[in-house]
């Protein structure tokens, strides 16, 4: 196990009719003049805005309020954000919808605060200043809502790029697992592939003597297998949707990823998808996993076998573990299926003819060194040869 810090302060209100009580949260990490930041109208339609508006105005705290968030959201919205929160005078920036809603406030809290073009942070420079950010999350994925991550699209170019920094984490997350459960069943399953990618690209790892870190993860990816079927069958089923949503968060503030090294080569080249095609990014990441698995299994083939033993079940094989590990990546192909997400390039909606403009833009695209990935370092070449194994 590496050396590490971890400091994760934010504070958590789990459970039924907790966003009734943002306002005091607000008020408790010490916002007065609020921008509240959300996507479409399914939080306008089923009264959750109007909830969170309620409860600020029961604290006396002041709002503005800025929509228009789309899934892989956009660098035009952050601008527009960032301008009106200097405008207003905006001290705290309260998220009200899923990962894209918390990483475009992310942006927007980061940027409101520097005198630079906010793209900075997205191509390299740490976060160590931004407006406080609370959110009341309404789908359990990208697990926004608890780290100190951001993922934003640049419309010039497309580049669909990351920035970090402790001071992206939220002052406070409310999680009602009731918000998720009119979600469609595809957004769902999209979630749960997010969910585990995030503790896959923790999994696959260097480093050695990770006993406990491996543990957890792997009951995090047992616990999305046992209730995934569950709330795919009943939507309506409280209880896993409590586990999803908890799940969500504990596989992203990285937890679980301390003292590790990590990969984040499958995000890097889901990226270029979801910038081009704008698909789901859980259901990207459900094709390009897969294929990544396939591609470097022989770099460390003991570690996916040990996945495949512990968490799909698979008899290992001593003598030939390749092949446990063969049988735990069509395990996971086939639970990925079952719960209705893309196995291919077709399904997805993507076109193979964009393989070398993409391979490249993962690789070199807006000031990128040339390669990705630190479990296996993958160049150009690799990511085309994994982009191939998924058409």
């Amino acid at each position: 196990m590496n050396n590490f810090t971890f400091y994760a302060p934010t504070y958590f209100a789990f459970g039924a009719e907790q966003e009734n009580n943002a306002g005091k949260y607000v008020r408790r990490f010490g916002g007065s003049k609020v921008l509240i930041h959300y996507g479409g109208g399914s939080v306008v339609r089923s009264g959750l805005l109007g909830r969170v508006k309620a409860s600020l105005e029961a604290e006396g705290i002041s709002y503005i309020e800025l929509g228009g968030v789309h899934p892989n959201p956009l660098s035009g919205l952050v601008y527009e954000g960032i301008e009106l929160c200097r405008k207003e005078k905006i001290d705290f920036v309260l998220a009200v919808g899923g990962g894209s809603t918390i990483d475009s406030s992310k942006a927007i809290a980061a940027g409101t605060v520097y005198d630079g073009d906010f793209w900075d942070f997205y191509q390299g420079k740490p976060v160590t200043k931004a407006l406080p950010i609370g959110t009341v999350l309404t789908i359990a994925a990208a697990g926004s809502e608890g780290s100190p991550d951001s993922v934003i699209t640049k419309e010039e170019g497309m580049f669909k790029r990351g920035a970090s920094g402790e001071a992206l984490r939220p002052a406070f997350s409310i999680l009602n697992p009731v918000l998720t459960q009119t979600l469609p069943a595809y957004q769902t399953a999209c979630g749960i592939s997010d969910i585990m990618a995030h503790l896959f690209e923790r999994y696959f790892t260097n480093t050695e003597d990770v006993e406990v870190t491996d543990r957890l993860i792997e009951g995090l990816l047992s616990a999305m297998v046992h209730e995934a079927p569950k709330v795919i069958a009943n939507p309506d089923d409280y209880q896993a949707r409590a586990n999803i949503m908890w799940a969500g968060m504990m596989a992203h503030n990285n937890s679980v990823g301390v003292g590790r090294g990590q990969d984040w080569a499958s995000h890097d080249i889901e990226h270029e998808l979801s910038a081009v095609y704008d698909c789901a990014h859980g259901a990207g990441l459900a094709v390009v996993f897969p294929a990544w698995m396939t591609y470097n299994m022989e770099h460390n083939v003991m570690r996916f076998a040990q996945v495949a033993s512990r968490v799909w079940g698979c008899p290992m094989d001593f003598m030939h573990p390749e092949n446990t590990a063969k049988a735990g990546i069509a395990a996971f192909k086939a639970f990925l299926k079952s719960i209705g997400m893309p196995g291919n390039f077709a399904e997805l909606g993507a076109d193979e003819k964009d393989i070398e403009k993409m391979a490249h833009n993962a690789c070199y695209g807006d000031k990128r060194a040339g390669a990705v990935g630190g479990f296996v370092q993958l160049h150009e070449d690799d990511v085309k040869a994994i982009y191939r194994l998924m058409v």
